[in-house]
Protein backbone atom coordinates (compact mmCIF):
# COMPACT_ATOMS: atom_id res chain seq x y z
CA UNK A 1 0.00 0.00 0.00
CA UNK A 2 1.41 3.46 -1.09
CA UNK A 3 1.91 6.31 1.99
CA UNK A 4 -0.15 8.52 0.98
CA UNK A 5 -3.36 5.92 0.92
CA UNK A 6 -2.02 5.03 4.85
CA UNK A 7 -2.14 8.52 5.60
CA UNK A 8 -5.76 9.03 4.42
CA UNK A 9 -6.41 5.97 6.31
CA UNK A 10 -4.83 6.77 9.69
CA UNK A 11 -6.79 10.89 9.27
CA UNK A 12 -9.81 8.77 8.34
CA UNK A 13 -9.82 6.44 11.48
CA UNK A 14 -8.88 9.63 14.10
CA UNK A 15 -11.70 11.61 12.41
CA UNK A 16 -13.91 9.03 12.62
CA UNK A 17 -13.12 7.79 16.27
CA UNK A 18 -12.71 11.12 18.10
CA UNK A 19 -10.87 9.43 20.64
CA UNK A 20 -7.36 8.20 21.02
CA UNK A 21 -6.64 5.94 18.96
CA UNK A 22 -3.89 3.45 20.16
CA UNK A 23 -1.06 2.23 17.76
CA UNK A 24 -2.04 -1.27 18.23
CA UNK A 25 -5.15 -0.31 16.69
CA UNK A 26 -3.47 1.54 13.63
CA UNK A 27 -1.32 -1.68 12.96
CA UNK A 28 -4.30 -4.18 12.62
CA UNK A 29 -5.92 -1.66 10.28
CA UNK A 30 -3.13 -1.15 8.27
CA UNK A 31 -1.18 -4.35 8.42
CA UNK A 32 2.69 -2.56 9.37
CA UNK A 33 4.73 -2.70 12.48
CA UNK A 34 4.80 -0.19 15.25
CA UNK A 35 7.77 1.84 13.79
CA UNK A 36 6.25 2.33 10.63
CA UNK A 37 3.35 3.51 11.97
CA UNK A 38 5.14 6.00 14.16
CA UNK A 39 7.30 7.29 11.22
CA UNK A 40 3.93 7.81 9.32
CA UNK A 41 2.41 9.97 12.37
CA UNK A 42 5.58 11.77 12.77
CA UNK A 43 5.64 12.83 9.08
CA UNK A 44 2.07 13.67 8.83
CA UNK A 45 2.27 15.84 12.04
CA UNK A 46 5.32 17.78 10.23
CA UNK A 47 2.64 18.07 7.32
CA UNK A 48 0.15 20.09 9.60
CA UNK A 49 2.33 21.78 11.87
CA UNK A 50 3.79 23.41 8.08
CA UNK A 51 0.61 24.29 6.42
CA UNK A 52 -2.42 26.73 7.49
CA UNK A 53 -4.19 23.72 8.59
CA UNK A 54 -6.56 24.08 12.05
CA UNK A 55 -5.79 20.54 12.77
CA UNK A 56 -3.18 18.13 14.35
CA UNK A 57 -2.39 14.89 15.76
CA UNK A 58 -1.47 14.80 19.22
CA UNK A 59 0.48 11.57 20.96
CA UNK A 60 -1.16 10.29 24.10
CA UNK A 61 0.27 7.56 26.05
CA UNK A 62 0.66 4.80 23.47
CA UNK A 63 -1.82 5.93 21.23
CA UNK A 64 -2.83 9.29 18.77
CA UNK A 65 -5.69 11.71 18.34
CA UNK A 66 -7.14 13.83 16.01
CA UNK A 67 -7.75 17.50 17.63
CA UNK A 68 -7.77 21.08 16.35
CA UNK A 69 -4.92 23.26 17.05
CA UNK A 70 -4.49 25.20 20.40
CA UNK A 71 -4.12 28.39 19.18
CA UNK A 72 -7.32 28.38 17.43
CA UNK A 73 -9.59 27.28 20.69
CA UNK A 74 -10.70 30.42 21.19
CA UNK A 75 -12.83 30.91 17.37
CA UNK A 76 -14.18 27.20 18.19
CA UNK A 77 -14.96 26.92 21.96
CA UNK A 78 -18.25 29.57 21.73
CA UNK A 79 -19.53 27.62 18.90
CA UNK A 80 -19.32 24.12 19.48
CA UNK A 81 -19.20 23.49 23.84
CA UNK A 82 -21.72 25.21 25.25
CA UNK A 83 -21.24 23.04 28.39
CA UNK A 84 -19.78 25.01 31.91
CA UNK A 85 -15.88 25.24 31.72
CA UNK A 86 -14.87 22.65 34.58
CA UNK A 87 -14.07 25.33 37.24
CA UNK A 88 -11.77 23.86 39.69
CA UNK A 89 -10.44 24.90 42.62
CA UNK A 90 -7.05 25.54 44.38
CA UNK A 91 -8.23 22.61 46.71
CA UNK A 92 -8.82 20.60 43.56
CA UNK A 93 -5.64 21.43 41.98
CA UNK A 94 -3.45 20.80 44.53
CA UNK A 95 -5.30 17.32 45.21
CA UNK A 96 -4.94 17.08 41.25
CA UNK A 97 -1.27 17.72 40.97
CA UNK A 98 -0.54 15.21 43.75
CA UNK A 99 -2.06 12.34 41.65
CA UNK A 100 -0.21 13.20 38.71
CA UNK A 101 3.12 12.78 40.77
CA UNK A 102 2.07 9.84 42.84
CA UNK A 103 -0.51 7.42 40.49
CA UNK A 104 -1.45 4.78 42.63
CA UNK A 105 -2.24 7.06 45.65
CA UNK A 106 -4.51 6.26 47.78
CA UNK A 107 -6.98 9.37 49.75
CA UNK A 108 -5.10 8.50 53.14
CA UNK A 109 -1.79 9.49 51.25
CA UNK A 110 -3.50 12.50 49.90
CA UNK A 111 -5.00 14.36 52.62
CA UNK A 112 -1.45 13.60 54.83
CA UNK A 113 0.29 15.59 51.92
CA UNK A 114 -2.11 18.28 51.64
CA UNK A 115 -3.11 18.21 55.47
CA UNK A 116 -6.90 17.94 54.91
CA UNK A 117 -9.84 16.24 53.67
CA UNK A 118 -9.64 15.01 49.95
CA UNK A 119 -12.79 13.84 49.80
CA UNK A 120 -14.61 17.06 48.02
CA UNK A 121 -11.46 17.44 45.47
CA UNK A 122 -11.50 13.80 44.66
CA UNK A 123 -15.41 13.55 43.85
CA UNK A 124 -14.80 16.98 41.48
CA UNK A 125 -11.90 15.31 39.99
CA UNK A 126 -13.79 11.65 39.05
CA UNK A 127 -16.83 13.81 38.33
CA UNK A 128 -14.91 15.98 35.49
CA UNK A 129 -12.82 12.86 33.93
CA UNK A 130 -9.42 14.06 34.88
CA UNK A 131 -8.64 10.71 37.60
CA UNK A 132 -10.26 7.34 38.17
CA UNK A 133 -9.44 4.94 40.19
CA UNK A 134 -7.18 2.65 39.79
CA UNK A 135 -7.83 -0.18 41.73
CA UNK A 136 -7.58 -1.30 45.60
CA UNK A 137 -4.06 -1.65 47.46
CA UNK A 138 -2.71 -3.55 49.80
CA UNK A 139 -2.41 -2.02 52.66
CA UNK A 140 -4.98 -2.20 55.16
CA UNK A 141 -8.67 -2.05 54.80
CA UNK A 142 -7.51 -2.12 50.97
CA UNK A 143 -8.14 1.42 50.11
CA UNK A 144 -8.77 2.54 46.62
CA UNK A 145 -5.89 4.49 44.96
CA UNK A 146 -6.49 7.46 41.97
CA UNK A 147 -4.57 7.88 38.60
CA UNK A 148 -4.80 10.62 36.27
CA UNK A 149 -7.05 10.01 32.84
CA UNK A 150 -5.72 10.87 29.17
CA UNK A 151 -8.65 13.80 29.95
CA UNK A 152 -6.30 14.93 31.91
CA UNK A 153 -2.90 14.40 29.55
CA UNK A 154 -5.59 16.21 26.37
CA UNK A 155 -6.49 19.25 28.76
CA UNK A 156 -3.12 20.05 29.90
CA UNK A 157 -1.51 19.37 26.98
CA UNK A 158 1.02 16.11 27.76
CA UNK A 159 1.85 12.99 25.74
CA UNK A 160 2.31 11.24 29.15
CA UNK A 161 3.33 11.51 32.90
CA UNK A 162 6.48 11.97 32.00
CA UNK A 163 6.43 15.00 30.51
CA UNK A 164 5.21 16.80 33.87
CA UNK A 165 7.44 19.37 34.86
CA UNK A 166 10.05 18.29 37.54
CA UNK A 167 9.22 18.83 41.45
CA UNK A 168 11.13 21.77 42.30
CA UNK A 169 14.20 20.66 45.54
CA UNK A 170 13.65 22.15 48.54
CA UNK A 171 15.18 22.63 52.34
CA UNK A 172 13.41 23.10 55.59
CA UNK A 173 14.87 24.72 58.61
CA UNK A 174 14.85 24.30 61.93
CA UNK A 175 11.36 25.32 62.62
CA UNK A 176 10.14 22.93 59.38
CA UNK A 177 9.60 25.89 56.97
CA UNK A 178 11.02 25.90 53.39
CA UNK A 179 14.08 27.92 53.03
CA UNK A 180 13.38 30.14 50.28
CA UNK A 181 16.58 32.07 49.93
CA UNK A 182 19.07 29.47 49.69
CA UNK A 183 16.83 27.66 46.69
CA UNK A 184 16.85 31.10 45.11
CA UNK A 185 20.80 31.35 45.36
CA UNK A 186 21.11 27.73 44.70
CA UNK A 187 19.25 28.16 41.39
CA UNK A 188 21.27 31.25 40.25
CA UNK A 189 24.09 29.39 40.91
CA UNK A 190 23.17 26.52 38.46
CA UNK A 191 21.64 28.91 36.00
CA UNK A 192 25.38 30.41 35.79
Amino acid sequence: MEIDKMKSIIEATLFAAGRTVTKSELMLTLEISEEDIEKIVENMQEEYSKSDRGIEIIKIEEGYQLCTKKELHEYIYPILDKRAKPNLSNAALETLAIIAYNPRITRAEIESIRGVSADASVYKLLEYGLVEEAGKTDLPGRPMSYKTTNEFLKLFGYSSLNDLPELPRYKLDENKQIVIDELIEENEKEND
